[in-house]
């Protein structure tokens, strides 16, 4: 049964830009459907919260500008439930604008907070964790993250270090945090044992966050807290550009997360991919004889192996033909087609910036 003091917040304002051109600042990947199931990818988070949290507690932070395509895609949601930011400034302002809001309502409150883009196989065994996490937050002032057992030695990724010396041994201290390590220095954790990656995901309660960022950010929590008596008000929006306007760009992770003294993280496996890249898309799809991954209509493969093609935006009935080729990626949309090899998908990123550059902003 859900309990009214859990509340979940989906960070959804991210552009998403190395799934150019699938992706664009008009319409980011979290609001498509990138695997090919009928559903985005924020409303398959937002379902999957459903089954802990009530409806009326799951709050979604995005983009002013994106506050139209979460009412289109989850029309059940309430108003005030969504929060447009007016200004990108990173994870730390989101959480402390969310949080700052639910406190309002409820002091008593305990959070998690993820990002809507990521992908979670096991859904049951990530709720396991979310009860135990939640659990672990309402009995201890702590601040906690879940930490995915590593399967390979991936440089893309942000790393948890823990101490194993504990009693209880399903939650464990954090003992460092370290950001996309080099492939050697990647080998060396996963060979220690003693290496998560990070996954983004927390849990905390109110009183804990609040406590966290009046040490570490207190700056930023003043903002915020001298905000309280305009939320749920038709003060919020105004309110909150002039804080938006002042606050710093700092994340979460960097802000509070690498210098709490009381961060715990649960080593986890739910089947989870932060589907940051083309690559790691084509990695939990399905895969013909010849690894091929297709996601759309009327796409023929002939003598070619380890390619990656999408049309899923195409309105046409376009015939997409690959002969004789190995390791591509092809994404075609209505307005731009990219052919990249695999072993370079990370210049996605730096083309797309390119591009917008020479010509204009619909492409980007």
């Amino acid at each position: 049964m859900e309990n009214k003091n859990n509340y979940a917040i989906i960070m959804a304002g991210g552009v998403g830009s190395r799934f150019w051109p699938s992706s664009r600042t008009q319409y980011p990947k979290q609001f498509l459907d990138i695997l090919g199931t009928g559903s985005s990818l924020l409303q398959h988070t937002y379902k999957r919260f459903l089954k802990r949290f009530l409806p009326e507690n799951i709050y979604i932070v995005t983009n002013a500008a994106y506050v139209n395509l979460v009412k289109e895609q989850l029309t059940n949601i309430g108003e005030q439930q969504i929060l447009g930011e007016p200004i990108a400034k990173n994870t730390a302002a989101c959480i402390a604008y969310a949080c700052g809001k639910i406190s309002k309502i409820n002091p008593d409150a305990v959070c998690i907070v993820a990002p809507s883009d990521h992908l979670i196989l096991d859904e049951e065994a990530f709720l396991g964790v979310v009860d135990q996490a939640m659990e672990f937050a309402v009995k201890n002032p702590a601040l906690v993250t879940l930490g995915i057992r590593p399967s390979r030695p991936d440089t893309g990724y942000g790393y948890i270090q823990f101490f194993e010396d504990v009693e209880d041994k399903s939650v464990h201290k954090v003992k460092t945090f370290t950001e996309k390590p080099t492939l050697e220095i990647a080998n060396t954790f996963i060979e220690s044992g003693d290496f998560l990656w990070n996954a983004g995901i927390f849990v905390w309660s109110i009183a804990s966050i609040k406590e966290a960022f009046d040490t570490h950010l207190h700056e930023q929590f003043s903002l915020f807290d001298e905000a309280a008596n305009d939320y749920f008000t038709d003060k919020e929006a105004q309110t909150i550009l002039k804080i938006y306007e002042q606050t710093r760009s700092i994340s979460i992770d960097y802000g509070i997360m690498e210098k709490a003294e009381n961060v715990f993280v649960i080593p986890s496996e739910f089947g989870w991919s932060d589907l940051g890249t083309w690559t790691s898309l084509n990695e939990i799809s399905d895969k013909d004889a010849n690894l091929n991954v297709s996601n759309g209509k009327n796409i023929h493969l002939y003598q070619s192996s380890g390619c990656m093609v999408n049309t899923a935006q195409l309105k046409t009935d376009k015939i997409i033909v690959l002969n004789s080729v190995k390791d591509l990626i092809v994404v075609d949309t209505p307005d731009v087609l990219l052919i990249c090899d695999k072993s370079k998908e990370q210049e996605v990123k730096e083309v797309a910036t390119d591009i917008k550059i020479k010509f204009n902003e619909k492409y980007s």
